[in-house]
């Protein structure tokens, strides 16, 4: 095992060529394997990009252990994992996975890096997804074989998919439900219909939590997992959800969209046993109602 080395950059330099020299023994492969396991710290902060640009007063420091925190641990809570899937408890403005625009801060990318920290070859692969801006309850599989079973028979499978939304205006019914259909246009927007023909069918429930002057906080459960589906149809009951001013909203108290993955229940595919999480719901959700 490697013991602990902590340098101080004297002159701008570049991560791996200073790691090969400083590290003469060590190979490229050595020095890679550092890196991927999360063991090269710069300033107290695990390091995966050799091509990390280093500026003289930065510390680096070649650890013994592998390391999991940082940004796993200001973007997501490990909820739950065995050998066969993941779940997480993601935060908000956290993309589930790469983007035009975003390839490395994904929560995708995030726990992959950690799954690889524990063995080299291990991978994760995507069963479904939140909207960056929603907050909540995540599930991964281990294998493809594992992310097949699930998403092969999903409305079967996954057994509960419920939503909290803190929503504008003040809701006097203590429930309802919408039926559209959704398409998405050219401007990667979502639409709904009466058209059958243009979209596919999407049913979203609701249930009153609390009712405040200007907010509500709403508990909803999806039948169908449409894009945007709870956004959409939240913004034709006329209560859009808070910071949703893609879908009709005219407020942003909490600084980030209304919405979390609150609870989380499905038929395990291996073991065949029902797994339940539930997330509590954000405090600053509450504090508005």
């Amino acid at each position: 095992m490697i013991k602990e080395i902590s340098y101080t950059i004297t002159e701008p330099s570049t991560l791996m060529p200073f790691l090969l020299s400083s590290l003469s023994n060590k190979s490229r492969d050595n020095i890679k394997s550092l890196l991927r396991n999360r063991q090269v710290l710069v300033n107290g902060e695990p390091v995966t990009q050799f091509n990390h640009e280093l500026k003289p007063g930065d510390t680096v420091v070649i650890s013994a252990a592998r390391h999991t925190g940082g940004l796993m641990a200001r973007n997501m809570r490990l909820v739950y994992e065995d050998e066969h899937l993941i779940v997480i408890d993601k935060n908000a403005g956290l993309l589930s996975m790469a983007s035009d625009n975003e390839k490395y801060l994904t929560a995708y990318n995030i726990l992959s890096t950690y799954v690889k920290s524990q063995k080299p070859s291990n991978r994760i692969f995507i069963v479904h997804r939140l909207d960056r801006d929603t907050s909540g309850l995540m599930m991964f599989a281990r294998s493809e074989k594992v992310q097949s079973l699930l998403q092969r028979d999903w409305k079967r499978n996954v057994t509960a998919r419920t939503y909290v939304a803190l929503v504008e205006g003040k809701v006097t019914e203590p429930e309802g439900i919408v039926k559209s259909y959704i398409y998405e246009s050219k401007s990667l927007i979502m639409h709904s219909t009466n058209d059958p023909k243009k979209g596919d069918l999407a049913i979203t429930r609701w249930r009153l939590l609390k009712s405040g002057s200007e907010y509500s906080l709403l508990e909803v459960t999806l039948e169908t997992g449409k894009k945007n589906q709870i956004r959409l149809h939240m913004q034709e009951t006329g209560h859009s959800i808070a910071g949703d001013k893609k879908y009709g909203a005219s407020s942003s108290p909490i600084s980030r969209l209304g919405l979390h993955a609150s609870l989380l229940a499905f038929i395990h595919p291996v073991t065949g046993k029902e797994m339940r999480f539930e997330s509590k719901i954000p405090a600053k959700f509450r504090r508005m109602v």
